[in-house]
């Protein structure tokens, strides 16, 4: 490599491996196969390891006509939950040589805006986690790769789908509270319209209807604290046999629902378990911890860009639900224990 030179170049490599430019390219492309010999394959990568030589992505996306540049689409980021999911994704992005752009939507689950002057021309493909497919319409078009997160199978408008398994989170929940005894429940779900908190709100519904004597109260609030105390408060003190246990949809509404308990002088869990699900750091902030339903959303956000680099590549993403895993801590307990 000629002295005072920054950076080295294909004609370095090939002059070092002693082959050709053009098979150079074909093997830091990986398109050798039938090509060139395994042997000068690998002269090739070992002198581009030993030169510190990396290929121009800038160059090569120009000539394919790719950015090699990801959208990834939340919510909100009032939760370390979606960063787990930007840092899953952002990890195996890296490893194919791809970007990940963090958006979130102004308008939360509604319409999410185009973020750029025309997304078609600066993406390769979007993810977008907890959002419906149709909200997406100015940023993908019909152009553009898409895998949903956390979205209805069946409501994705034939886009790939991946979600964490929710609905066996819940029967965890429910079931662990049934086995300590608990019949009186109160769903203190999250106000948006969301399929996600559909799942949650069915899954619980036709759980306890299949023991006999339980009874189930509903209560909704925005995914807020204090939203939480106040519905939490206003249903623990209803008219009617009082709620032994709250099965919340998310750990910072079970937060909430523990102050409205301690307001009305009950004791978490002697006099009211309560339970949470995404174990944010938050479950073990409180006092006592929180009985929760752990969902990995690193993980998730890995098993997203893999989804999306199967659709790029013309494969079927790998199918099934990722596992979820209850936590038992101190917020549940037998009524009255």
């Amino acid at each position: 490599m000629a002295r005072g030179s920054t950076r080295p170049t294909s004609r370095d490599v090939a002059q070092a491996a002693g082959v050709s430019q053009a098979a150079v390219s074909l093997v830091l492309g990986d398109k050798w196969r039938g090509r060139v010999s395994q042997t000068t394959a690998e002269r090739v990568r070992q002198a581009a390891r030993e030169l510190g030589y990396r290929p121009n992505l800038a160059a090569r996306n120009l000539r394919l006509g790719r950015t090699r540049t990801v959208l990834l689409v939340v919510p909100a980021l009032t939760t370390e939950f979606f960063g787990g999911v930007y840092t899953g994704a952002a990890r195996v992005a890296a490893q194919h040589g791809f970007g990940v752009v963090l958006y979130p939507s102004p308008a939360g689950i509604g319409p999410a805006r185009d973020p750029f002057a025309s997304a078609q021309a600066a993406l390769d493909g979007v993810i977008a986690s907890s959002i419906a497919a149709d909200a997406l319409t100015d940023i993908r078009g019909d152009q553009l790769p898409l895998v949903m997160l956390d979205s209805d199978p069946q409501g994705s408008l034939g886009a790939a789908t991946v979600n964490l398994d929710i609905a066996d989170g819940v029967r965890q929940i429910t079931d662990h509270l049934l086995n300590l005894g608990h019949r009186h429940f109160l769903h203190l779900a999250a106000d948006i319209a969301s399929w996600t908190f559909e799942v949650r709100a069915h899954e619980l519904a036709t759980r306890l209807s299949d023991v006999p004597g339980t009874h189930l109260r509903t209560a909704r609030a925005p995914i807020s604290i204090e939203d939480s105390v106040t519905a939490a408060e206003a249903a623990l003190s209803a008219p009617g046999p009082r709620p032994t246990a709250l099965v919340c949809d998310d750990d910072k509404l079970a937060a909430g629902a523990y102050k409205a308990a301690r307001r009305l002088g009950l004791r978490i869990p002697e006099d009211v378990s309560v339970t949470g699900l995404d174990d944010l750091a938050l479950a073990q902030a409180l006092d006592p911890e929180l009985t929760t339903v752990r969902l990995d959303a690193e993980l998730f956000g890995e098993r997203g860009m893999q989804a999306l680099l199967a659709v790029l590549e013309g494969r079927t993403p790998d199918g099934g639900d990722i596992p979820v895993e209850l936590m038992i801590r101190g917020s549940t307990a037998p009524p009255g224990a």
